[in-house]
């Protein structure tokens, strides 16, 4: 094992343990850790996406189980998402501006899991509208495949925010809104060719553990705090050098 596969796993478990544990896959994470160690963007975002099955897989599951999951408030989402995910992994954005964007998601996804937004009180309740619902799955699909994440991280706000859903709902909506997303994007690149190793096998196991973990600790609401606080600033670190190195 080389030395910077020592330092990325023990991360990478950390990632899936607390995204697990509210329904996402973890790949704005992943990327996140991948990023700071300075891997290639086109294997980070394959190896994201493929970390992102088996932790979405094994969270949807979870939630699942435990009566949370809406196939009506899923379905219209993943209706658009799904192709255009297969279409946005097609692209190859140029590497300044694939950092650029994937620098803002983590800066997103930073300040979310930080709790610095949780004051923040939009709460902006309407209806269901499936027309906005299906414009936005459209939106992520594309995104999410073009930078290889799932959309949880952004989708999890829209249903919040709107009251379409409640937390937990929410964890097992975009749950598996990342696998379909992830699986279409993976679908698109192999057309392409997959590399794979030895390494990737190590990283498997990471998060598999780490997400059978979060998954449990999710269901039981555990306090999270202390490592909400070290994947936001491994979150924020990586799109600072990101956006700006």
């Amino acid at each position: 094992m080389n030395s910077e596969l020592f330092f990325l796993l023990p991360l990478l478990f950390l990632v899936a343990v607390f995204y697990s544990s509210v329904g996402h896959g973890g790949a704005s994470g992943y990327l996140a850790a991948m990023s700071i160690l300075g891997m290639n963007p086109e294997l980070m975002r394959t190896s994201a996406l493929i970390l992102n099955l088996f932790v979405s897989g094994i969270s949807f599951y979870g939630f699942r189980k435990g009566g949370h999951f809406r196939w009506k408030l899923f379905f219209p989402f993943a209706v658009t998402s799904v192709p255009a995910a297969f279409t946005g992994a097609g692209f190859q954005a140029d590497t300044l501006y694939y950092k650029i964007i994937l620098g803002i998601v983590l800066l997103f996804a930073s300040l979310k899991i930080s709790g610095l937004t949780d004051n923040l009180k939009l709460n902006i309740k309407s209806g269901f509208s499936l027309i906005t619902a299906m414009t936005a799955g459209l939106i992520l699909g594309f995104v999410s495949g073009m930078i290889g994440i799932g959309g949880g991280i952004i989708l999890s706000p829209i249903l919040l925010i709107f009251g379409w859903a409640d937390v937990k709902e929410t964890a097992a909506v975009s749950a598996l809104f990342i696998f379909v997303n992830s699986a279409s994007g993976l679908a698109r690149i192999s057309l392409d060719g997959i590399y794979a190793d030895i390494e990737t096998v190590y990283m498997i196991s990471a998060v598999i553990a780490g997400g059978m973990i979060g998954t449990y600790w999710g269901s039981y609401v555990a306090d999270s705090r202390v490592l909400r606080y070290v994947l936001s600033a491994v979150l924020f670190a990586a799109s600072v050098k990101l956006i700006f190195v």
